[in-house]
């Protein structure tokens, strides 16, 4: 069975005002989080966000600037996530 993927309104927002290069890039991480899950080692500095329970973070662009994304398991159960940062690692939420 296939996660499903969800988007909070924030992350719907910070996701419309991306370059087209990095919402392709977000695009490949949400099919690659669907299929495979929330956990996503061979992405650039993919981990577990210390303090949180669920919480994951990767790359999505080096360099300057740097993107980052941030998603959360809502549940296991039903294979529900939730990516709640798209972004410049300036203003990632850790």
């Amino acid at each position: 069975m296939a996660w499903t993927v969800e988007f909070s309104g924030k992350a719907q927002k910070q996701y419309a005002r991306l370059p087209e290069k990095i919402r392709l890039i977000v695009a490949a991480l949400t099919a690659e989080l669907e299929t495979e899950g929330p956990s996503q080692p061979e992405w650039r500095h993919f981990g577990k966000l210390k303090g949180s329970t669920d919480c994951y973070h990767c790359h999505l662009k080096t360099g300057r600037p740097t993107y980052v994304a941030c998603w959360q398991v809502l549940d296991r159960k039903i294979e529900l996530m939730e990516v709640y940062y798209v972004g410049s690692h300036e203003n990632a939420p850790y």
